[in-house]
């Protein structure tokens, strides 16, 4: 009997996206034994954490890395080393930030959203701008700590693109932050905002698509910032101390970042495509029904869904359709789009699930 047996909590078959709610995504099998194998012994922490880094650093044409409990918590450590570098006085100032002079964080409206939370927790005020060139450079004073944006196709709708950014930014001395939480695949975004466009501190979630640890994070860019970053986190008894990183977890997003550099990413692609078509295939022809492609995923990733429609003729609502397929067992988790729609992702599935979650979708539309 597994776990989630004994407790009588049922499995999902996640065709959602690699959500925390649901659990983020699945360890591969070399991720499972790194972390069995570092829960063997006692090590001097800060020293695994610099030595992984370096690591994971060579790995991804970066300067530095830093592992954090998650991409929520490497916002909070990055944009407390903006503020506070590694001065320990400027450092035991937060969340009031006496005397501290760059306190603002400049996002833009339309990337406004839950996540920004861990700026905010640090006591800095977020300077909210449009999509205007000007408004940046109107924003930008003595009391800015950096620029905090935000990857993927949904949130850069009036926003400037981060070639932009980065430009005006650093032309005049402020470091730009990127969440690129879920942006892998491709893989090759490991390095593309900081070696290739230039940003200071890009950040990944450590358990979404490199497949690590669901509670880490990787932080990755400037040697000095990371350094900080290093400075304002766990161990040290600091704003970024409650946000702990284990011996485990650091093992295991290494695994993680060298097992996902070993795949072939176009064939786990064209995988992913199959999918999507043996859904639009099997849904076809279902009175009520459309179904299309939709592309790229819900996050910007280069990989297609299946993006599902349910008319009048349809003899269930949307929500009906959702609840139905999430109260089986094992549970059925779908996204859901507008007001009608629900979209099947294939990222997030084992072989063989692709078909599960057709054949329930038929089930609950025509029995």
């Amino acid at each position: 009997m597994t776990i989630y047996e004994s407790l009588g909590v049922r499995r999902v078959i996640n065709a959602s996206a690699t959500l925390t709610r649901l659990g983020g995504s699945l360890m591969p099998p070399p991720v499972v034994v790194a972390m069995a194998e570092a829960s063997e012994a006692f090590i001097d922490l800060p020293e695994l954490q610099r030595k992984v880094g370096e690591r994971i650093a060579e790995l991804t044409h970066n300067e530095a890395a830093f592992v954090t409990s998650g991409a929520a918590a490497g916002i909070t450590a990055s944009v407390a080393a903006c503020i506070a570098g590694t001065d320990p006085a400027l450092i035991s100032a937060f969340p009031y930030l006496d005397g501290i002079e760059r306190t603002e964080v400049i996002v833009w409206h339309s990337q406004r959203n839950g996540y920004d939370y861990a700026a905010r927790q640090t006591g800095a005020r977020l300077v909210t701008i449009g999509p205007e060139e000007s408004e940046l450079e109107e924003a930008i004073s003595t009391r800015t700590a950096c620029i905090l944006w935000f990857a993927g196709a949904h949130y850069a709708r009036d926003a400037m693109p981060i070639e932009e950014v980065v430009a005006i930014a650093h032309d005049r001395g402020v470091p730009v932050i990127v969440d690129a939480a879920a942006q892998v695949p491709p893989i090759s975004s490991l390095w593309h905002f900081t070696r290739d466009v230039g940003v200071d501190v890009a950040i990944f979630s450590g358990g979404k698509g490199i497949r690590g640890p669901q509670s880490s994070g990787l932080v990755l860019g400037r040697a000095v910032l990371i350094d900080a970053c290093r400075a304002n986190s766990s161990p040290n008894q600091t704003i970024g101390r409650p946000m702990k990183v284990g011996k485990e977890e650091l093992a295991g997003l290494l695994a993680a970042v060298e097992w996902s550099l070993a795949q072939d990413e176009a064939a786990v692609i064209d995988g992913y495509e199959q999918s999507v078509r043996l859904w639009l295939d099997g849904i076809s022809g279902i009175p009520g029904v459309q179904a299309e492609r939709g592309y790229p995923s819900e996050a910007g990733q280069p990989h297609g869904r299946a993006i599902v429609r349910f008319g009048p003729d349809c003899p269930l609502t949307r929500d009906q359709i959702v609840d139905a397929l999430w109260e089986r067992d094992p549970r059925i988790a779908v996204g859901v789009i507008g007001d009608i729609g629900i979209a099947l992702n294939p990222q997030t599935l084992e072989p063989g699930e692709d078909a599960v979650v057709l054949d329930a979708l038929r089930t609950v539309l025509v029995g």
